[in-house]
């Protein structure tokens, strides 16, 4: 940053906001929001140098010099006081001042030159990154960086310009190096190669650029374009400069041969927990294995310190809340010994048995602690109100902790509390005690699993735990993570030595038995929830057990509200009320979920109590309807005009309304999971044609790439169900299903197979949708494998098809096809033609979505018949359409498109940065076909910036895919490899 104007002190003094100019792109001024004429180019250059020079005064002499260099004309003065003097007029006299012979700008407000405000977020980005905060230091960097629009003093002549001009260029590029450095410190190494691609592209000299895209390549997991990089670089530093790369590149290259571990991404340390003191006093033994929950302690600890600091002295009052058997108790024991030293008058300690059927009733408590305190029995009166007042007056002027254990609610707890400065209470409870005034309220989750297993070995020994640690880890994660439970199954090997950790692991795999195996002498995972059961409400009890039955990770209002078949406002009260006894977690704002051992034992009650059992079957009915009549409802969203939802089967719980796409998708997107789930349990032969058909309205979860691989899993439980329940229609529909999943994952082998046997079955019991569909996927698959007469035929049928099915959506869609098929086979203007009806009949239909379909199919028509531009057009009107509807596959694919066109264009590292961003996107999803054809293209491109190596890396990669497929595109790759291989 040397050399670049900081900002002038009277600028930030003087309060002038309403004048805006900007240097960093065209020299522009503003008052206001209303632009102001900056003159010609001479003037705007004489504006430029003033506003350049920090505040200070330029002489006529100097600014001729910078408008004209050494040959000015012979009326350069008259001309400079002439731009000054219009200036003055447009900016006003008290800004752009004469003295001594010169000129210069004044008064101007904080943030009124956008140079400034650079150098201003400049300066912050270093301190926030001298301090460890990076992300903070990468925004601030990001904004920074905003501040460019184009070229710097864009179309502005002279010398003093033209040299700014190169400076301000190279202070931009340094603080786009210190981004993206930290970019990669922050582990953003896949996002920022294509970046670095396109960056390298433009500065191929610049090996600091170099060096960075070698580093985001290794930490991607492509070490063989790293290398390939420092090969180009060094070639082209050769030819063009006759040296050789600096030290600092040559040694990445060699710790990147050696696969040098600390080349890895960087992972923040830990920050170490603030020691807290420990002296034990009047408490229950805390226990030896303690483990993890350093955050609670630390929360904890500090909350406490504020009651026995000088500066605080106030009564500090914490209440832990958590499911039964979390380790609330645990945790609390452990926090009151750590901080005993700061209560040196005593620690009094109670188990109020909240949880069970008699809880401690607060007079009897007070009783206790007054004579912990020294107070005689003939002194201690009667009265709930006198006790708890000579409680306090006891206490006046001690400093001394409460544990107050297991208490019932607020109420139970309020006479308890000690109420004097210097103080402090800490209070356990399976309910949120949210009534409880001053108290910092804590919510104990489970353990991590790392803490967990932490925990694990502590009680079974490092020795048997290290030989089976995979076992080990199915053992905490079947306890989900709970310490009591893993303290019982713990407790449970260690007493049995002939046991190994996977024999126990096998005896929790079992669901049904689980919970009787966490069981250990007089600890009984089962037995701590069945207290806290005991004490709900019928309609709490109902709920619990009923909600319960769903297999989702979480669970919404809305879709509680139809598994109990209550209205939204009342279910949400009694999951509020299921949340306040633990019994129940707020996953998030309007969600719900169970802990995994809680919602066993909430099956087991639904089993044992829920009468008659035939409502368990409905519940779950009902939450398969109300998910099958929301997707539809999305999907005639999304798909105007598509027949789908008038093929499907009937709801009888109505689903939600939406007042527009994006709600519906943001539902859909936010629901895939439990939706997910829903189908997998809907397999029975009840609900197995609405669980397929959920399934196919639901498609958006494949096709996206969201969801691809949980919904294939889906779709092939139904299937497989299907064929059991010796059901053609489900069969038919939930083949199809598994098709549309294998296209959008790129197995078309599969997907072929499963087309073909979807027009057998579908065929048969007379169901025609599913047919029109299968034709459809059928014609593109034999295009991909370049059987284009049987790809013609299939997708003729598929027009003709869902035009006798009034299907329009579907018709656009095989006509998409269609011209994808002309355009292989050297008939581009029809290939227009056809996706242009396709497009029209999409748009006719409102159907934003699909219209970015067909877009995209008349994007790759008009580029294939040589018009790039209509074609690029096309396909970006595509991509906005895609990215907002979180199409990921399609997003990718797009940008894989435009590529190409950027490619015809002559476009190289356009293309190169496109290719790149659509190999990010199509990470995981898209299938290895298609990543093929991203590296040949990507291939391509970086060939024609210069980066062979890293070209032939790429079209290696891409010739194994293509030959591990069979497929005809390895001949292209192999002529493009050719080259090289005879060099």
């Amino acid at each position: 940053m040397d050399g670049v104007p900081r900002v002038p002190e009277q600028w930030r003094r003087e309060e002038s906001a309403a004048l805006r100019f900007s240097v960093l792109g065209p020299v522009r001024a503003w008052r206001d929001e209303e632009p102001l004429p900056a003159g010609s180019p001479q003037q705007r250059a004489l504006l430029a140098a003033l506003l350049l020079r920090e505040g200070r005064t330029a002489t006529a002499s100097e600014l001729i010099d910078a408008l004209w260099g050494d040959e000015p004309p012979s009326q350069a003065l008259a001309a400079v006081r002439t731009y000054a003097s219009r200036l003055r007029k447009t900016l006003g006299p008290e800004v752009l001042v004469s003295e001594s012979g010169g000129y210069a700008i004044r008064s101007l407000g904080e943030g009124a030159l956008d140079l400034a405000r650079a150098q201003e977020l400049a300066v912050e980005a270093e301190k926030a990154r001298g301090s460890g905060d990076l992300c903070h230091a990468r925004e601030v960097l990001r904004d920074a960086l905003g501040l460019w629009d184009g070229e710097v003093l864009a179309s502005v002549p002279g010398p003093y310009a033209e040299t700014q001009r190169a400076r301000l260029e190279e202070w931009r590029l340094q603080l786009l190096e210190s981004r993206l450095d930290m970019d990669l410190e922050q582990a953003c190494h896949a996002e920022a190669v294509s970046e670095l691609t396109a960056l390298t592209a433009a500065h191929p000299l610049r090996e600091r650029l170099r060096e960075l895209l070698m580093l985001a390549l290794y930490r991607s997991g492509r070490q063989a374009e790293a290398l390939a990089v420092y090969a180009d670089t060094r070639r082209l530093l050769a030819d063009e400069l006759g040296v050789d790369p600096r030290a600092g590149l040559k040694e990445l290259q060699q710790r990147i041969l050696q696969a040098d571990p600390n080349l890895a991404e960087p992972s923040a340390p830990a920050a170490e927990p603030a020691a807290a003191p420990v002296r034990p006093a009047q408490l229950p033994a805390t226990v030896t294995d303690f483990t993890g929950r350093t955050s609670f302690v630390q929360e904890l600890s500090d909350v406490l310190a504020s009651a026995s600091s000088d500066a605080g002295r106030v009564m500090a009052v914490s209440a832990l809340a958590g499911i039964g058997g979390v380790g609330k108790t645990t945790l609390a024991v452990h926090v009151a010994h750590q901080a005993r030293a700061a209560f040196p008058d005593g620690q009094l300690y109670v188990d109020l048995q909240g949880a069970g059927s008699r809880a401690a009733e607060p007079e009897t408590v007070l009783g206790a602690f007054l004579r912990a305190l020294g107070t005689a029995d003939s002194a201690i009166p009667d009265s709930l109100e006198e006790r708890s007042a000579l409680y306090r007056s006891v206490l006046d002027g001690r400093r001394v902790l409460v544990l107050l254990d297991n208490a019932r609610d607020a109420a139970q707890v309020r006479p308890l509390l000690p109420g004097m400065e210097g103080c402090a209470a800490l209070v356990t409870s399976r309910v949120r005690m949210v009534d409880l005034a001053g108290a910092h309220l804590v919510d104990l989750d489970v353990m991590s699993p790392e803490e967990a297993l932490q925990l694990f070995t502590k009680i079974v020994g490092q020795e048997r735990v290290a030989s089976e640690r995979e076992a080990a880890l199915d053992v905490v994660a079947a306890c989900g993570f709970l310490p009591l439970a893993i303290r019982i199954a713990a407790s449970r090997l260690a007493a049995r030595r002939t046991w190994t950790v996977s024999v126990l692991a096998a005896k929790l795999a079992d669901e049904r038995r689980r919970l009787d195996e966490l069981q250990a002498g007089d600890l009984a995972v089962k037995a701590t929830f069945e207290l806290g059961y005991g004490q709900l409400e019928p309609a709490q009890a109902r709920a619990f057990r009923l909600l319960g039955l769903a297999d989702g990770p979480d669970i919404s209002v809305a879709a509680a509200a139809a598994v109990l078949d209550l209205p939204v406002e009342d279910t949400e009260d009694l999951l509020e009320s299921l949340v306040d006894t633990s019994l129940l977690e707020s996953a998030a704002p309007g969600r719900y979920r169970y802990h995994d051992l809680v919602r066993l034992y909430a099956r087991a009650c639904a089993e044992r109590d829920e009468q008659p059992p035939s409502e368990r079957e409905a519940a779950m009915s009902r939450l398969l309807d109300f998910y099958l009549a929301t997707a539809a409802g999305v999907y005639a969203i999304e798909r105007p005009g598509d027949r789908l939802v008038d093929h499907l089967e009937e709801t009888q719980t109505s689903g939600l309304v939406f007042p527009d796409r994006r709600t519906a998708q943001d539902w859909l997107y936010s629901e895939a999971v439990p939706l997910l789930a829903c189908v997998r349990q809907s397999s029975g032969s009840a609900s197995l044609r609405r669980a397929v058909d959920l399934l196919w309205a639901a498609v958006d979860l494949a096709e996206s790439g969201a969801n691809s691989k949980e919904y294939e899993a889906a779709a092939t439980a139904l299937r497989d169900a299907a064929r059991g329940n010796s059901d053609g229609r489900a069969e038919g529909r939930s083949v199809l299903v598994l098709a549309n999943a294998r296209h959008f994952s790129g197995l078309f082998d599969q997907a072929d197979q499963e087309a073909r046997q979807v027009l057998r079955i579908s065929e048969a019991v007379g169901d025609p949708l599913p047919c029109c569909w299968a034709a459809n996927i059928l014609g593109a698959f034999a295009f991909y494998q370049s059987r284009y007469e049987e790809a013609e035929e299939y997708l003729e049928r598929a027009i003709r098809d869902f035009r006798a099915c009034e299907d329009l959506s579907g018709t656009a869609a095989a006509l998409c096809n269609l011209s994808r098929l002309h355009l292989a086979t050297e008939r581009a203007d029809s290939a227009v033609e056809l996706a242009r009806q396709g497009t029209e009949m999409y748009e006719d239909l409102g159907h934003s979505l699909k219209v970015a379909n067909g877009h995209y199919a008349l994007g790759m028509a008009l580029s294939k018949s040589g018009r790039p531009a209509d074609a690029a057009s096309r396909l970006r009107e595509a991509l906005q359409v895609f990215r907002a509807s979180r199409q990921r596959l399609w997003e990718g694919m797009t940008l894989f498109r435009l590529a190409e066109v950027d490619l015809i264009a002559q476009r190289p590292a356009q293309a190169a940065a496109n290719a790149e961003m659509a190999q990010s996107l199509l990470r995981g999803i898209g299938g290895e076909w298609r990543r093929g054809n991203v590296l040949t293209v990507l291939g391509k491109a970086l060939n024609g910036i210069g980066q062979t190596g890293r070209a032939q890396v790429c079209w290696r990669e891409a010739l194994e895919i293509y030959e591990g497929l069979n497929s005809p595109e390895a001949a292209e790759v192999q002529a493009l490899l050719a080259p090289a291989a005879a060099a």
